[in-house]
C-alpha cells in the first residue's frame, strides 16, 4: 500500500511539472534583446483594450499575427482601473488587463506593458486620474507627495495583476516601459529612479524600458541606466544614432512607429502619406531593428475618455470620439490598404509563413429610427452646492460631463461679462434665456449681457469639459470655471452648482416630463427592433453637439463641426428585439430621424 501511493504520488508530481507553463529568459543588454538565448526582433502592434470591446480582445490580437507582428504593446490607464480614489476595478468591462495579456499569450504573442503612471495616448489627463486635481497644490509627473502617495498605491495594486505574467514567470510580458516621453515633460531623474524601483519592490523583475522623442534634451532627460531606450519615433539612422548616445550599450528600439495620427474636432481627418511610412518600415525591417506600430488598431474614445491637446495656455484641441487614427486596421477591425501593404513588407522580411486573417466581424446598417423630444435638463437639475466662489469640478467631486453654475446678480446687471476661464464650453443664459456660447479656445471669454428690467437677474453657466489635456505642461486642467466670473469689472459671488456627471445611470435616471421643447439642453429618445445584430455606426449629422448613448451605453461625444458624424457601436451591446437610443443636444429643439451605417464614413 504504502508503495503504492508512492508511485501514486510521484505520477501526480510528475504531471504536475509537465502541466507548468515553461518559463523563457529575455535580456536587454549589450545593444540586442535576447530570447531563450537567441536574437530577438520585437514587431509589436499596439492595442489598448480599454478601446476596443472585449469579446473582440482576441480578434484585434489575430489580426496583428495575421500582419506580422509578435509582440503586443499595450499602455495601461491608471484612470480607468481607479476612477474613485482608492476604489481599484481591475475585472470590469474592458479593464481585466490580466485577462487581455492572457489572451496575447495563448495566441502565441509577446507582450511590453506601459502602466505609466502617465501615458499620453490622446486619453483623458493621459492616464492619470482626475480627482488628483481637486489638490489645490498637486503638481503631477514629479516627487510632490500627495501625488507620489497615490502612484504608489497604483503600483502596489496593478503589480500584482502582472507579476505572474512576467516572462521569469512563464508568462508573456517581456519589458515594462517606466513612464512616458518623460523627456518631453520634465527631468527629474529622482521621479524616474522612483518609478523603477517602486515597480522593483512589488515584483517586476524583467528588464525596464523608457520612451522618449529622438531628440538629445528629451533622451537625456527621459531615460535611465540599465534600461532599453525606445524612441517616438525612430525613422532613420540619425535617431538611433541619438538613443545609442544615451542607451549606455541597452538596445534601443523604434516603440511608436506611427502609421496613423490623431484628429481634433474641427479638422479634417488625418491621413498620413502612406509612401513614407514604407519608406520607415523598409529602413526599420531592412536594419534589424525592433519596432512597435503605434497604433496598429486605435479602437474607440467610449463615453468621455477622449483626452485634448494643448500646445500653449489660450489653445485647446479635444480629440474625437473615434480612435481610428488611420490606423492599418480601422476602428472597426477590419484591415486597410495600409494593413495590406504592412503585411506584404513584413512577411518579405520574414521566414515564416504569415498565419491567415481572422474572419471579419459582422457589420449592419440600420434604417432612419424616429426620434422624439421626451424632456430637458433643466426639469431635472439635482441639489446644488454653494461657495462664494465657483469651483471646478474636481474640487465639486465630479470627473466629467456638465455642472451648471447660477448666480443673481446684485449691483453690476448687464454689459460686459468675463469668465476665467472656462474649461471648456460654456453656454451662458440670462434670465433664463441664451446669449452665448464660448469656447475656451484662443480665449475669446467674454459675452454681453442686455440690459434688463428684471430687479434680480440670474446668470446661468452651463460648462462642458470636453477631456483633460493628455500632453504637454499644462496638464493641470481642471474642469468648468476654473477661477472667476466678473461683470463690468466686479467680481460676482455667492454661486450654487449643479452637478451633472451624466454617466449612463443618470441619464437613465431622467424621466419625461410634459413640457414644450426648451431652447436649449433637451433630450431625445427612440427605439428600434433588430432581427440580428452587428457592429453599426449611428450616424447623429442631423444633430449639433451632445452625447448618445444606445442601451445605457454612452457611445461617446458628437458636435456637427466634424469631422467625425457617426458613432461606433459595438454588436454586443446592441439586442435582438427593441433597443433605445437616447441623445442629448445642447442646441437642438426638434428631432430628426437618425440611421445606422456599417463604415465611420
Amino acid at each position: 500500500m504504502r508503495k503504492f501511493l508512492f508511485l501514486l504520488l510521484l505520477a501526480l508530481g510528475s504531471a504536475a511539472a509537465s502541466a507548468q507553463t515553461p518559463t523563457h529568459t529575455f535580456t536587454a543588454a549589450n545593444g540586442a534583446f535576447l530570447l531563450d538565448g537567441q536574437p530577438f526582433r520585437i514587431i509589436g502592434a499596439e492595442l489598448h483594450p480599454a478601446r476596443i470591446p472585449r469579446e473582440y480582445w482576441r480578434h484585434r490580437i489575430q489580426m496583428a499575427k495575421a500582419m506580422g507582428c509578435n509582440t503586443i504593446s499595450s499602455y495601461v490607464f491608471w484612470n480607468d482601473l481607479e476612477p474613485v480614489e482608492g476604489q481599484f476595478d481591475f475585472r470590469t468591462e474592458r479593464r481585466d488587463m490580466a485577462a487581455f495579456i492572457r489572451l496575447c499569450a495563448e495566441e502565441g504573442m509577446w507582450v511590453l506593458i506601459r502602466p505609466g503612471p502617465y501615458v499620453c495616448a490622446e486619453w483623458d489627463l493621459g492616464g492619470l486620474p482626475p480627482w488628483l486635481l481637486a489638490d489645490p497644490g498637486i503638481k503631477l509627473r514629479c516627487m510632490n507627495p500627495r501625488y507620489m502617495e497615490a502612484v504608489e498605491r497604483y503600483i502596489t495594486a496593478f503589480a500584482k495583476e502582472i507579476v505572474p505574467l512576467q516572462v521569469t514567470h512563464g508568462g508573456p510580458i517581456l519589458m515594462l516601459q517606466v513612464e512616458n516621453e518623460y523627456g518631453s515633460y520634465g527631468n527629474d531623474r529622482t521621479y524616474m529612479e522612483t518609478l523603477r524601483n517602486l515597480w522593483k519592490q512589488h515584483g517586476i523583475n524583467v528588464p525596464f524600458y523608457t520612451a522618449d522623442g529622438p531628440w538629445p534634451a528629451a533622451l537625456e532627460a527621459g531615460s535611465l541606466p540599465g534600461a532599453a531606450v525606445g524612441l517616438d519615433s525612430g525613422r532613420n539612422p540619425g535617431d538611433f544614432n541619438a538613443g545609442a548616445q544615451v542607451a549606455n550599450g541597452m538596445p534601443v528600439l523604434s516603440s511608436e512607429t506611427y502609421p496613423g495620427w490623431l484628429t481634433h474636432w474641427g479638422e479634417k481627418w488625418q491621413r498620413p502619406d502612406t509612401a513614407k511610412l514604407a519608406q520607415q518600415i523598409r529602413f526599420l525591417l531592412e536594419n534589424g531593428h525592433s519596432f512597435c506600430f503605434y497604433v496598429l488598431h486605435g479602437g474607440t474614445n467610449f463615453g468621455f475618455t477622449a483626452g485634448s491637446n494643448s500646445g500653449h495656455p489660450t489653445e485647446f484641441q479635444p480629440d474625437v470620439t473615434s480612435y481610428d487614427y488611420d490606423a492599418p486596421i480601422n476602428e472597426q477591425g477590419r484591415p486597410t490598404a495600409k494593413y495590406f501593404m504592412l503585411r506584404k513588407l513584413i512577411a518579405a522580411h520574414s521566414k515564416e509563413k504569415l498565419p491567415p486573417l481572422p474572419k471579419p466581424i459582422p457589420t449592419i446598417t440600420i434604417p432612419p429610427i424616429p426620434m422624439q423630444r421626451y424632456t430637458d435638463l433643466w426639469h431635472h437639475l439635482p441639489a446644488p452646492v454653494h461657495a462664494a466662489q465657483p469651483l471646478p469640478f474636481e474640487m465639486l467631486g465630479q470627473n466629467q460631463g456638465l455642472v451648471l453654475y447660477r448666480t443673481t446678480l446684485i449691483g453690476e446687471k448687464s454689459g460686459t461679462l468675463t469668465i476665467s476661464e472656462p474649461h471648456d464650453l460654456a453656454l451662458v443664459f440670462f434670465n433664463g434665456v441664451f446669449i452665448d456660447t464660448v469656447f475656451r479656445h484662443g480665449a475669446r471669454w467674454t459675452v454681453d449681457l442686455p440690459k434688463t428690467d428684471v430687479a434680480n437677474p440670474v446668470l446661468d453657466i452651463l460648462v462642458e469639459g470636453m477631456g483633460h489635456i493628455n500632453y504637454g505642461p499644462y496638464i493641470v486642467d481642471r474642469k468648468g470655471i476654473t477661477d472667476m466670473v466678473r461683470l463690468n469689472g466686479m467680481t460676482l459671488m455667492e454661486w450654487d452648482m449643479y452637478k451633472l456627471p451624466f454617466t449612463p445611470a443618470f441619464v437613465q435616471d431622467i424621466g419625461t416630463t410634459a413640457t414644450p421643447p426648451a431652447s436649449t439642453c433637451n433630450f431625445f429618445r427612440g427605439t428600434f427592433t433588430l432581427k440580428k445584430t452587428g457592429d453599426t455606426y449611428i450616424d447623429l449629422s442631423g444633430y449639433g453637439k451632445g452625447m448618445a448613448y444606445l442601451n445605457g451605453h454612452n457611445l461617446g461625444r458628437c458636435w456637427n463641426i466634424g469631422p467625425q458624424q457617426r458613432l461606433y457601436c459595438p454588436a454586443s451591446w446592441l439586442k435582438e428585439g427593441e433597443n433605445e437610443l437616447v441623445l442629448f443636444d445642447f442646441l437642438r429643439t426638434a428631432s430628426v430621424p437618425v440611421r445606422g451605417f456599417a463604415t465611420l464614413e
